[in-house]
């Protein structure tokens, strides 16, 4: 018997399996599962997981002029970034701070051709009366000071996978590109899900309501804060079953499908959000 190969193979296993029982818990459950949430998606719209590698502290870093989402433990770091519809596909370099030294990181994003829709419909419900604009302007500006929300504590990795919020048809996609009348509009930033009036609609992840609206487009409307620059918007409902400081767990219903605000029939709209960009909420179930 060779008796220092053995006592090598010996070390290396005592030194896997004490590695592996020191490994936090949110890491063994990955190792055990080959999907993580959210997928990664380098694309306009998409989210993308940055291995970031190890670090002593959290790293601090910064995308779409926010600080991004940073998961993990002194072992292994990960960057979950929202990447907006609006991004040229294109390489680009991110400096992260890592124990105090910038190192830079390079994001690759890829094209997406998204579905466009070409509709006519009646000049009134494109063009919006002074009234509408002004009402339209206050609550935007409103909505932006929401959209910066930036909480602790953070989400735990190993609970990204959101549940649904509503059963129902997906009867519009995220990303749809809509032209009215030849006219641009934004792009669909969330998912339509259609379901009857008065269908509860249900938290995807635990989180804090930081928001409660009647708005002129999204109708009656709920923002949740999952924190770290995580949220998710509920809207056209017609009825909400919530305040502000809330907070809710995850299959908490809160609200309920409606059809307010400028639809065409009841559905929830469901919209994601992470470091300020609206990205697809298919990435996250």
């Amino acid at each position: 018997m060779n008796i220092a190969l053995e006592r090598r193979r010996l070390l290396q296993w005592m030194g896997l399996t004490a590695s592996i029982a020191s490994a936090p818990a949110w890491a063994a459950k990955a190792a055990q599962s080959d999907s993580v949430w959210p997928q990664d998606s380098r694309v306009p719209g998409g989210v993308a997981r940055l291995s970031l590698g190890p670090a002593s502290t959290r790293p601090k870093f910064s995308y779409n002029d926010a600080p991004a989402l940073v998961l993990g433990d002194m072992i292994e770091w990960t960057a979950l970034i929202g990447i907006p519809l609006s991004t040229a596909p294109g390489e680009y370099t991110l400096p992260v701070e890592m124990d105090g030294q910038l190192r830079d990181k390079r994001l690759l994003v890829q094209d997406k051709k998204y579905v466009e829709q070409r509709l006519k419909v009646s000049p009134k419900t494109v063009d919006l009366s002074p009234e509408d604009n002004a009402r339209y302007e206050r609550e935007a500006a409103h909505l932006k000071t929401v959209m910066t929300s930036l909480s602790q504590p953070l989400p735990m990795a190993a609970s990204l996978q959101m549940q649904v919020p509503v059963p129902g048809r997906r009867s519009s996609s995220f990303g749809l590109r809509r032209i009215f009348n030849g006219q641009a509009r934004n792009p669909h930033s969330g998912m339509d899900i259609a379901a009857p009036t008065g269908t509860p609609v249900k938290a995807p992840l635990p989180g804090k309501v930081i928001d409660v609206g009647d708005y002129f487009f999204n109708g009656g409307t709920v923002w949740l804060d999952h924190g770290g620059g995580l949220l998710s918007m509920y809207c056209h409902l017609s009825q909400v079953n919530c305040k502000v400081g809330d907070m809710l767990q995850t299959g908490d219903a809160f609200c309920k499908v409606g059809a307010t605000g400028r639809v065409t029939g009841p559905h929830l709209h469901w919209s994601v959000m992470l470091n300020r960009a609206m990205v697809d909420p298919a990435l996250f179930i």
